[in-house]
């Protein structure tokens, strides 16, 4: 479908620098789309907001805008409950296109009205793409609501936007009726709030009695920071009050909002309901609303200052945002790398723990020593080990030959005193880890629903498959070594069982290859095991094969404490904060900002003096009010179009000397 062109909008802007702008935005939407921020850390709750905003505005507002800028200028009419913003734009428009109500929340589904000519900008998804289409097929707002060209059939409610084509408006405009801000339905102040993200110009309705409410000041606020164009309107003034409208010119300009103009509706026009007609407010009523809305969107230049202005203010605060939301990320990298350094940590003391617990010869102690005392206390095998290397091969044959059920009641004692080891080391490290993770906002939150303060009761059974694991690599190990060396080959064939225990206790010596002279632990343990495996395999064997052993326990070992460590990272690789996108985000906005910077002083700036075609219809009441400046005839005329005059080029001088009587009334306040 070729792009519709429906006003006579000046020559588009957008050379390359615009274009370069929109694919820096680009880069910038998916960084922001990719960016994480799972982890409870400080003002993490206000960063998600602010990113799910910005996405929502570069989706609903910035990019749309920026690739069409021969767009409508949206007027999005917002405000409180029973404020009257329904009310306000059926009369404007001189029909009941919005539906308003005693009921809250009111309007439930925003309903969007614009120039018949217009259309195809709202039925595309080239405008708020996000919201779904319908279109009334009857007058009022009570029509069949029937889904747009293009739009999606199943939309409904307030998931869909409701288009209302309107001669009353001028083509280049359109009005937007958007829910209450402070509606009692969630969905509705959400939607609320992302139509006026979307918007280029905001049309604030409120009243005397609640101007001063929080609610709506806090997002004034923000369309202050995002320099938004705003427009205030004052409803239901009791004649003699006007110190309430000074009040809230005062709070506009407290709020960072100088430029944004006041419109006040008083009693005197709207006496209750008694004074709609038909549903609508006097033309007299609306007639200064009327008549600025008319100018602005009869004037293509001025539409196209509005538009840039809030362009530009939105991307100055996206980039902001942008910026302070990478740093938000950046916090969630450290947690992380905290709460992993907790966990890692605490297991690598277990580990240390565990280490030192084989190494210092406590284990060779209890069961372990009196089953290696059954095994080796005979006096003839102790004369045989004193002897000499070749008498003892012969001893430790036939000694081999006798007693072949004692070493695995050896290794049995081992595997039980290594097992209550690691469990401790583990215990221990479980504790802590979990202690640590309690005490900081970012873990503790990781915590919930997991069971993580204890080991797991299937840890004792993976650590008995580890220990069995290791005695049958010490078992591998005295093999290898026989089968390397003839003159041990027979012994070995006989007890690698027993010459595997002996390497095993050798492990757990605290030092591997003591000397004869050397006194072992646990009355001689690891002398006499030392002295078994040299009087086969020699010296130099013995040491490197219990330096092998021991690298491989620990190899093992330190599996199972990383496995246990990994039940807490684990919960962190699966919200993947270890690479937020921080970096990414960050020099993303950058070449936005310097992207901005080049387009906008590239920007051809149009003469506001200059005298501009008119383009468009009026909005009911625009007709009634005569700016000071117009001429005298302006009072004698019978209607609207010989008030405002006939041609262009007059209308065009109209809209210039209203917007300079604004502009010197400005100057005085």
């Amino acid at each position: 479908m070729t792009d519709p062109d429906p006003t006579p909008d000046p020559a588009p802007r957008e050379g390359a620098t615009a274009r370069e702008l929109v694919d820096a935005l680009e880069v910038l939407r998916a960084r922001l789309g990719a960016l994480r921020l799972p982890l409870e850390t400080p003002g993490v709750a206000a960063a998600r907001t602010d990113l799910h905003q910005a996405v929502d505005q570069l989706d609903d507002y910035l990019l749309p805008r920026l690739r069409a800028e021969r767009a409508p200028l949206l007027v999005v009419v917002g405000g409180s409950t029973g404020a009257g913003k329904s009310t306000l734009v059926n009369s404007l428009l001189g029909e009941p296109v919005s539906a308003p109500g005693v009921l809250r929340p009111t309007t439930r589904a925003p309903v969007l009205v614009h120039h018949p000519l217009d259309a195809r900008w709202f039925t595309t998804d080239r405008v708020l793409p996000g919201l779904a289409r319908v279109t009334s097929s009857g007058a009022g707002p009570r029509g069949e609501a029937a889904p747009a060209e293009g739009g999606d059939r199943s939309a409904e409610g307030a998931a869909a936007l409701r288009l209302v084509a309107s001669d009353a408006l001028p083509q280049g405009l359109a009005l937007l009726d958007a829910p209450d801000i402070d509606s009692v339905e969630v969905a509705n102040r959400e939607l609320s709030a992302q139509l006026l993200g979307a918007a280029d110009l905001w049309l604030f309705v409120t009243t005397a009695a609640r101007y001063a409410d929080a609610v709506p000041w806090d997002l004034l606020g923000q369309a202050a920071r995002r320099r938004a164009q705003v427009a205030i309107v004052l409803d239901r003034v009791d004649p003699g009050a006007e110190v309430v409208a000074d009040d809230l010119r005062r709070m506009v300009a407290e709020h960072g909002l100088e430029g944004a103009r006041v419109f006040v509706l008083g009693e005197a026009a709207e006496q209750g309901p008694d004074a709609l007609v038909d549903g609508l407010l006097p033309e007299a009523a609306v007639a200064e609303v009327a008549t600025w809305l008319s100018g602005l969107g009869g004037d293509p230049e001025a539409r196209a200052r509005v538009i840039a202005a809030t362009r530009d203010g939105v991307v100055d605060d996206l980039v902001r945002r942008a910026v302070a939301l990478a740093e938000t990320a950046d916090g969630q990298e450290v947690a992380d790398a905290r709460l992993r350094d907790a966990a890692r940590r605490y297991h690598a003391e277990a580990l240390a723990q565990v280490e030192a617990a084989t190494s210092d010869g406590a284990l060779l102690r209890g069961e372990v020593l009196a089953r290696w005392q059954d095994f080796v206390g005979t006096g003839e095998f102790f004369r045989a080990v004193e002897a000499g290397v070749g008498r003892a091969r012969d001893a430790l044959v036939r000694f081999f030959r006798g007693r072949p059920k004692e070493g695995p009641q050896v290794e049995q004692a081992i595997a039980t005193g290594l097992e209550s080891v690691i469990l401790d080391a583990a215990e221990q490290a479980a504790e802590r880890t979990y202690t640590a993770w309690r005490g900081d906002a970012a873990g503790s939150a990781l915590l919930d629903g997991l069971d993580l303060a204890r080991v797991p009761a299937a840890l004792r059974t993976e650590v008995a498959v580890q220990i069995r694991g290791w005695q049958e690599d010490v078992l591998e190990l005295v093999r290898e070594q026989g089968e390397s060396r003839r003159g041990t080959a027979r012994a070995v064939s006989f007890g690698v069982n027993a010459l595997g225990v002996s390497l095993m206790v050798i492990v757990f010596a605290s030092t591997a290859g003591l000397t004869g002279a050397e006194i072992g632990i646990a009355g001689g343990t690891a002398v006499v095991a030392q002295k078994l495996l040299e009087a086969v395999f020699g010296d130099e064997a013995v040491r490197r094969l219990a330096a092998q052993a021991k690298e491989r326990l620990q190899a093992r070992v330190e599996a199972v404490l990383r496995g246990q460590a990994a039940r807490y990272t684990a919960q962190l690789d699966a919200l993947g904060t270890q690479e937020t996108g921080a970096a990414g985000v960050r020099d993303a906005a950058h070449r936005v900002a310097a992207t901005a910077r080049t387009e906008r002083a590239a920007r051809t700036v149009p003469d506001e003096g200059a005298t501009r075609p008119w383009s468009g219809g009026l909005l009911r009441g625009a007709g009634t009010l005569r700016p000071p400046e117009a001429p005298d005839r302006a009072a004698e005329a019978d209607d609207a179009g010989e008030a405002l005059g006939d041609d262009s080029g007059r209308r065009g001088g109209w809209w210039s000397r209203w917007r300079a009587r604004d502009r010197r009334e400005e100057g005085d306040a």
